[in-house]
């Protein structure tokens, strides 16, 4: 098949799946092109089955903000008409699958047979899509898609919810490349930043408020309080990242504590942790959580959004209320001052993220393709 995917270019959750759904797809024979305003993230080698569009945003004086979705679905139009799409997948409600509607009206009958495809992954539904500005344009974009699909429960739930959905949501989840996010031997790399042998926690986010950053180090301050010798790495950079720094100077803690940037190669910092924490207020699924899991770390994370059916307690780790410090660290050292229960949850969290296994859920969506195009005849 030829296949259009529709994406973001950041280091959110969205983009990256979208392209590694991309790279899966192609695995299997398929021809991808990728539509997006910059070069996402992941998409970082040449292969001759991938294709990248830039979607080209002229400026002109009456415009303060140019018309992203007008030019994205002009490109949507160019791509089913010239390279013959047979599947259109959108990622983000907003502006996608409104671009790919009025793609389909512009070209009218010869666009009926493509399918398109929305895929629902998070504040696109629970903090974008609910905004009353946008409510009503998200409520007709997503039942004019011909499949929608959702990445958790918890997701599909919610967006039936907030919205007046009349059609039916797959929900998919997200996935993960087990030959990548798997433990490997790092000790030399973890003996330069944890010289006296101190235990290692990790969180990896964009650092935006939705994150509680803050929560991350205050949590550590407990485990320290409580008398465990341990380093908090910091992976990723946004919004929050000088709130959390503040913070690590109130508590007097900054020696303990690195903040790494945004790090591509991430499970090379997965390997040498021996704990993850993910305080998030607002999580649809957790995929930074699976990939600590699939690198055999156990995980503390709150008990919100997606993040039970990722993270399950007492088995690969431990869920606590939003915003309980005292819980997130005394879970975080209880797993952390108990070598048996720290390997029983690390070899749990690697087995439960086997159950998300990259080609599985590519299956899932190869599949899912199929019945949605045999549908419209």
């Amino acid at each position: 098949m030829n296949i259009g995917i529709v994406c973001y270019p950041t280091f959110g959750g969205s983009g990256v799946v979208a392209t590694e759904l991309a790279k899966g797809l192609a695995n299997r024979g398929h021809n991808l092109h990728i539509l997006s305003y910059a070069r996402p993230a992941r998409l970082d080698s040449f292969r001759t089955d991938i294709t990248y569009h830039e979607v080209d945003l002229s400026t002109y004086p009456l415009f303060e903000f140019p018309p992203y979705d007008l030019a994205l679905a002009n490109m949507m139009v160019n791509l089913i008409q010239f390279e013959k799409l047979d599947v259109l997948h959108v990622h983000y409600a907003i502006p996608h699958a409104t671009s790919a509607y009025l793609a389909k009206q512009i070209l009218n009958s010869k666009a009926s047979k493509v399918p398109v495809i929305t895929t629902l992954h998070g504040t696109d539904i629970t903090l974008i899509g609910s905004d009353p500005t946008y409510k009503q344009v998200v409520d007709f974009s997503i039942n004019q898609s011909d499949g929608v699909t959702a990445v958790s429960e918890y997701l599909k739930n919610e967006t039936y919810r907030h919205f007046d959905i009349q059609k039916e949501i797959e929900v998919i989840p997200n996935f993960i490349d087990l030959d990548r996010f798997k433990r490997s031997e790092k000790e030399h790399f973890k003996k330069a930043i944890c010289p006296d042998g101190e235990k290692v926690i990790t969180h990896v986010s964009n650092f935006r408020e939705v994150k509680r950053v803050s929560d991350v180090v205050a949590a550590f301050n407990k485990v320290l309080e409580n008398g465990v010798k341990a380093k908090l790495l910091m992976v990723g950079d946004g919004p929050d990242r000088q709130r959390a720094e503040q913070k690590c100077r109130e508590l007097q803690i900054c020696n303990h504590v690195r903040f790494l940037g945004k790090q591509d190669p991430v499970e090379e910092v997965l390997s040498i942790s021996d704990l993850f924490i993910i305080p998030s207020g607002s999580e649809t699924f957790g995929l930074a959580a699976l990939e600590a899991m699939s690198c055999s770390v156990p995980v503390v994370s709150s008990n919100i959004g997606g993040l039970p059916e990722v993270n399950i307690h007492g088995e690969t780790g431990y869920l606590c209320e939003l915003g309980d410090i005292e819980c997130l660290g005394s879970c975080a050292t209880k797993i952390l001052t108990d070598e048996t229960l720290h390997q029983k949850m690390a070899n749990a969290a690697r087995k439960r993220a086997e159950l998300f296994e990259m080609d599985k859920v590519v299956t899932v969506y190869e599949e899912y393709y199929k019945t949605v195009k045999e549908g419209l005849g």
